[in-house]
């Protein structure tokens, strides 16, 4: 089954064009050393008021936004290549976290096991 790196990115509601930009360059990149899928999404509904929520775990502020991304893989062994592909691409290099839209030292990530596929 599918092994997927999951994200949850608090963006500046300004910079979400910037970061689409950023995130389509980066996308073609990571299909190009093999990722099955690549998927950038803006939150549109989610809640705000409960205890644990998207904002909240990344600390949104106010003015942010909350993009909930995942790039698909054969197998964590999959991931694990194309992922030293992509870092040592100097494409990806010259996007570095200092050029990002955003606070990457906020945004959230995993590696996640299928558990269930339809």
């Amino acid at each position: 089954m599918a092994y997927i790196d999951g994200f949850l990115v608090p963006v500046p509601a300004g910079n979400v064009g910037a970061y689409r930009r950023i995130a389509r360059r980066a996308g073609r990149i990571w299909m190009e050393y093999g990722a099955l899928q690549y998927l950038e999404a803006v939150a549109d509904d989610i809640a705000t008021d409960k205890l644990v929520s998207f904002p909240k775990a990344v600390q949104a502020a106010p003015d942010e936004v909350v993009l909930f991304s995942l790039i698909l893989y054969r197998s964590r062994g999959h991931r694990d290549q194309v992922n030293a592909q992509v870092l040592a691409d100097p494409r990806i290099a010259a996007m570095g976290p200092d050029k990002m839209p955003f606070q990457p030292s906020r945004m959230l990530h995993g590696g996640f096991k299928s558990i269930v596929k339809f």
